[in-house]
């Protein structure tokens, strides 16, 4: 077989990928248990997303299964061994201040705009084409190659856990759900609720933090957060004085409870923190220095005692490695009531060389004097692939050759589900230079990286499984 240019043959095919593209933005794939049906694990938007990719599977004759609703795939190929292909459907929130429909899939500026644009839904889309190319170009595969389709990868995983319980293993593999090159190493993570109990008695206090929130996702910089405080006054000027000092946008007004403060922050990927501006950390560190009730103050301070950087140098937990880089910290979701007290729920991604045991040990030592409690919600071993394994020197060959760039692999504090797999790494689909707009309002991908991105897969596909 003669080589193929997969950049013209994605080019016959791109006004259709466009197009197939938009129509899986525009289904609002966010988990929503309490909707939760037979087959519809996670909620109805789910489900369509699922469907959708499976009819179009069906549409190009390839094979296609649904299992249960947790997950899915679309398989081409022949042979005993398997190639598979990660991805998933889910979506984080939209989330306020977009600027497009967050579920509208608009194309301007040459990108398309959408939750979902460039974490998954375009990458699955970009990796579903380069099957599609093979197999209508009739190449031979000596391997199978399934795209398998994950439906909850952006909360516990229950996706991928339930789907090999039932299903294939693939002998290795790639996600198309991070950056360009090659990602061969992802930090090990860890969820946590750091949980602060109730007052025992009624507070006679005159300024009495009645609530604080802030955050949707552990994974998600908090890009807003509010605070409800009885009967102060005062700090409604304070607080103006504290956003223009720190150039921030916020509001305070009143209710009959009394004075609600919000500030505006910017959200960001919980793997990348440095990128985001973290409101509920921010508007605790105003707080820190008003007259409260006990358990409000405690509450506030430990949040600005010790969540102050993404280090966690002030937790303890400060660690590096030369594999992966630092350790981080986002906290995530803020919760706290006068009745029930506070939860803090962090997102921690710890070096592949660290250990996880260590930093909950210190963790642990460190809310014993606090007085709060420490549960794991999550805890995800990191993932390493040697550079010298074959899968990541054929995606590095490839990748050079489409390209013209290095395919040096690299390490990221995100998960993906290339750790599902004993030999799995990450291939994009963001390319050096761009930026990280996953989890953001306004989210999008340009259209010169999507076709790019299939084109990249195409021949990664076929060099894996011919």
């Amino acid at each position: 077989m003669k080589n193929v240019n997969w950049k013209e043959e994605i080019e016959k095919r791109k006004e259709n990928l466009l197009q197939d593209t938009q129509g899986l933005l525009q289904i609002r794939s966010v988990l929503e248990e309490d909707k939760a049906a037979d087959k519809a694990p996670f909620g109805p938007g789910i489900e369509m997303a699922l469907d959708y990719m499976l009819e179009l599977g069906n549409a190009q004759g390839m094979q296609t299964k649904n299992v249960d609703g947790f997950a899915g795939h679309i398989e081409i190929g022949e042979g005993q061994e398997l190639i598979g292909i990660l991805c998933h459907l889910d979506v984080v929130p939209e989330g306020d201040g977009w600027t497009v429909d967050p579920f509208g899939g608009e194309i301007k500026d040459g990108k398309i705009f959408a939750r979902g644009a460039i974490d998954d839904k375009g990458p699955t889309m970009a990796a579903f084409y380069g099957m599609k190319m093979i197999k209508e170009l009739g190449l031979p595969l000596s391997k199978r190659v399934r795209l398998i389709l994950g439906t909850d990868e952006e909360s516990l995983w229950r996706c991928v856990d339930h789907y090999f319980k039932h299903e294939e293993m693939p002998s290795s593999g790639f996600a198309p759900d991070a950056d360009f090159p090659i990602i061969h190493a992802e930090k090990g993570m860890l969820n946590i609720d750091l949980k602060q109990g109730a007052a025992a008695e009624n507070c006679q206090h005159p300024n009495v933090l009645e609530s604080f929130s802030s955050g949707l996702r552990l994974n998600m910089v908090p890009d807003q957060a509010e605070a409800v405080i009885s009967g102060s006054e005062e700090l409604e000027e304070s607080f103006q004085q504290f956003l223009k000092s720190r150039n921030l946008t916020g509001s305070s007004s009143k209710n009959d409870v009394g004075l609600i403060l919000t500030l505006i922050g910017k959200s960001a990927h919980g793997s990348t923190p440095e990128f985001g501006v973290n409101a509920g950390v921010l508007l605790a560190s105003f707080l820190a220095g008003a007259d409260l009730d006990e358990q409000g103050k405690a509450y506030i301070g430990f949040v600005k005692d010790h969540l102050g950087s993404i280090s966690g140098e002030e937790l303890g937990i400060k660690a590096e490695d030369n594999v992966s880089g630092i350790l981080t910290v986002n906290p995530g979701v803020f919760d706290y009531s006068r009745e029930a007290g506070g939860t803090i729920g962090l997102n921690i991604r710890y070096p592949v060389k660290h250990s996880g045991e260590m930093v909950l040990d210190t963790l642990q030592k460190l809310v014993d004097v606090k007085s709060f409690s420490l549960e794991v919600t999550k805890h995800t071993k990191p993932h390493f692939v040697d550079e010298n394994h074959e899968l990541v020197q054929t995606l590095k060959k490839v990748y050079e050759e489409q390209t013209g760039q290095p395919g040096n692999p690299i390490a990221i504090g995100g998960g993906t589900y290339a750790r599902s797999l004993e030999a799995g790494v990450a291939f994009g689909a963001l390319f050096p230079g761009r930026e990280d707009v996953a989890h953001q309002k306004d989210e999008y991908m340009f259209l010169d990286d999507l076709f790019s991105a299939a084109a990249i897969y195409a021949q990664a596909i076929y060099e894996l499984a011919r």
